[in-house]
């Protein structure tokens, strides 16, 4: 097992020195969802929230998180993004919605957290905007399924 690389050999927590390492393209793939109430469903896909496109708003708040990751989580090295996606699917049986987030950047350090970050941002808004019609909804299942890049090369989450 890998040591956590957080911490010195001391135990005290730091910022790790990736002065080092080499600057490749790295790409990270994340998802989680939000269940909720089939009415909240229909309301967000017809578009007729009276706070506008639950969606659009939510793809927007997620990739302003991807961006600010390094603000949010202690440790995180500010990161130069390079591209990042966004992705809604819907599930009608289930009542819910997956996001899936892509983020890409060309750099010394990984981008997983900030895929991880903007899958939860945008799930959160979507509970912020709907919470008035549905307090229940549940977020769940927020993963990282691919990374790309860097010297610990390519890792796919298990299906």
């Amino acid at each position: 097992m890998n040591k956590l690389t957080h911490f010195d050999e001391s135990g005290q927590a730091h910022m790790v020195n990736i002065g080092n390492k080499t600057n490749t393209h790295r790409i990270a793939i994340a998802s989680g969802q939000i269940s909720m109430q089939a009415q909240t469903l229909e309301m967000i896909l017809a578009g007729s929230h009276k706070k506008g496109d639950v969606l659009g708003i939510a793809r927007i708040a997620g990739i302003q998180a991807s961006k600010k990751t390094s603000d949010l989580i202690p440790l995180c090295h500010p990161l130069a993004l390079t591209h990042v996606s966004l992705e809604f699917d819907t599930d009608l049986n289930a009542n819910s919605i997956c996001c899936t987030v892509r983020t890409e950047t060309t750099g010394p350090t990984g981008v997983e957290m900030e895929a991880l970050t903007a899958v939860q941002v945008a799930l959160l808004t979507i509970y912020d905007m709907c919470k008035a019609v549905d307090r229940g909804m549940v977020m769940g299942d927020i993963k990282l399924l691919e990374k790309r890049g860097g010297k610990s090369g390519e890792w796919k989450a298990e299906k």
